[in-house]
C-alpha cells in the first residue's frame, strides 16, 4: 500500500467536523430545554402522553451523545494524524484517518437515524393537532 497523505489532508475535515459539532451541540441544549420544560409539565400533571415524549426525548439523547461522543474522537483521530504525518509516520497516520473518516460516517449514520426519530415524533403530534382540529 503506498498511499500518501500531507498535513493539509486531515485538516480539511476541521471545519467539517467543527460545524457538524456546533449542530449536535445546538440539538443537545433544545433537548435539555425540552426536557427541563417536560419535567415541570410531568411534576405539575403525570401524563402518559408526557411520558411517551420523555422516552422518546431519552432515545434521542443519547443517539446525540454517540454523535458527540463519535464527532470528537474523529477530529481527535484527525489531530492524532496530523502529528503521525508531522513525524515520519506516514503509514499509520494512512490508517488513523481512515480510522476518522469511519467514526465521522457513523456519526452522520446516526444522525441521519436521530433525524428519522425526530420527524416521526413531530408527525404524531401533527396528527393530533389534526385530530383535535376536526373534533
Amino acid at each position: 500500500m503506498n498511499e500518501q497523505i500531507t498535513l493539509t489532508t486531515p485538516a480539511l475535515l476541521f471545519s467539517a467536523i467543527s460545524l457538524i459539532m456546533l449542530a449536535y451541540t445546538n440539538r443537545f441544549l433544545s433537548y435539555a430545554t425540552l426536557i427541563r420544560s417536560l419535567h415541570e409539565k410531568f411534576k405539575i400533571k403525570p401524563d402518559d402522553v408526557l411520558l411517551g415524549q420523555i422516552a422518546n426525548l431519552r432515545k434521542r439523547l443519547y443517539l446525540t451523545k454517540y454523535m458527540q461522543i463519535l464527532g470528537v474522537s474523529s477530529l481527535f483521530l484527525c489531530v492524532l494524524t496530523m502529528f503521525l504525518i508531522f513525524i515520519g509516520s506516514q503509514m499509520p497516520a494512512v490508517w488513523m484517518f481512515g480510522v476518522a473518516l469511519v467514526l465521522l460516517i457513523t456519526s452522520l449514520g446516526i444522525s441521519i437515524l436521530e433525524i428519522h426519530i425526530s420527524v416521526k415524533a413531530l408527525n404524531l403530534h401533527l396528527g393530533d393537532m389534526e385530530i383535535n382540529r376536526k373534533d
